[in-house]
């Protein structure tokens, strides 16, 4: 389905070295309008340096980036774009409507339409009646409300968000949820970079994953879990005999922190739950129980980068082994 939707971001083979530290290492997709994309990635990954070339802050070593069908750069397109950086600056002697004004001023909009536009965003992100605060008795999440208006005062067709739920409380976790789904659904897309799991699973059509400057897995979430089924097991104890003769059943055992009863197990096809419930019964223990585990993205992204990491020590050993002969 988003293949027949023209694209909203395009990269292709895209690189930035600086000087000899390579921070994103020819990364490529599609991101498509009207979709709403996940950028995930541990500190250090590459994902700021990647959202400072979308945006015309960093310059790409190698590749290329074309936004809403134009090379990157193109004037009338930025005018298409709001963008949220993860630690924005503020005029925090300006009111909030001032603040607002100046923005939208850089998008030529001016008068009544302005004016407009100034109510209509401020009461998008709960911020109503505030139009003459100034920005320097905000608190933190205030300002990041403001600096989310700041961003949609151009109604973008595309929105690109660093960490939007920084220091936002639950409620306003839950009302920035909300108000990006709107925007969703209204058809503007919307790239997010963000540490908050949950809000990228409920909120992205699809995510990409990216490590050390490269991309490990891209696709919706559910594709991404296909293949992958965690069963928790609680039994009356859990023996060295046992441990072994579910390692030839699965790869990922995992013991519960703080239960000695309990532990995860990771299988590829569904009928091999009774395989376990059989080997449990034939060590002499007892079954209390055996349940899915319902995936979450945040399990998907931690095993993503665990089994990287484990690939490149095992190749990093290799080259040592390789060295020394």
């Amino acid at each position: 389905m988003t293949g027949e939707r023209p694209p909203a971001l395009e990269v292709a083979g895209v690189s930035k070295v600086y000087h000899s530290l390579v921070a994103v290492d020819t990364v490529g997709f599609v991101m498509y309008q009207g979709e709403a994309f996940g950028f995930l990635g541990p500190n250090g990954a590459g994902k700021s340096t990647f959202v400072k070339m979308i945006t015309g802050q960093v310059h790409p070593t190698a590749g290329t980036i074309r936004i809403l069908g134009q090379p990157l750069g193109d004037l009338e397109t930025r005018r298409r774009i709001g963008y949220l950086p993860e630690l924005p600056t503020f005029h925090r002697w300006l009111k909030a409507q001032e603040f607002l004004a100046f923005h939208g001023r850089l998008y030529g909009l001016h008068g009544e339409r302005l004016h407009k536009r100034c109510r209509e965003v401020l009461t998008m992100v709960g911020l109503e009646g505030r139009e003459r605060q100034k920005l320097g008795t905000f608190s933190k999440g205030m300002l990041q409300r403001i600096g989310l208006a700041q961003a949609l005062i151009n109604k973008p067709d595309l929105l690109i968000l660093d960490e939007l739920v920084s220091g936002l409380d639950p409620v306003g976790v839950r009302d920035m949820r909300e108000l990006l789904l709107n925007l969703k659904s209204s058809g503007v897309s919307i790239f997010l970079n963000s540490h908050q799991l949950a809000d990228v699973e409920v909120l992205c059509d699809r995510v990409a994953i990216i490590n050390q400057g490269h991309i490990l897995k891209i696709g919706a979430p559910q594709q991404l879990f296909e293949g992958q089924l965690t069963l928790e097991v609680r039994v009356d104890q859990v023996s060295t005999e046992l441990l072994h003769h579910l390692s030839f059943i699965s790869r990922h055992v995992r013991l519960q922190d703080g239960d000695p009863t309990t532990f995860l197990c990771q299988i590829q096809r569904e009928e091999q739950a009774a395989d376990i419930a059989d080997v449990i019964h034939e060590c002499g223990i007892r079954l209390y129980s055996l349940s899915p585990v319902r995936r979450t993205l945040e399990q998907l992204f931690l095993d993503t980068i665990d089994a990287a990491r484990t690939l490149r020590a095992t190749d990093d050993r290799t080259v040592v082994g390789v060295g020394t002969l």
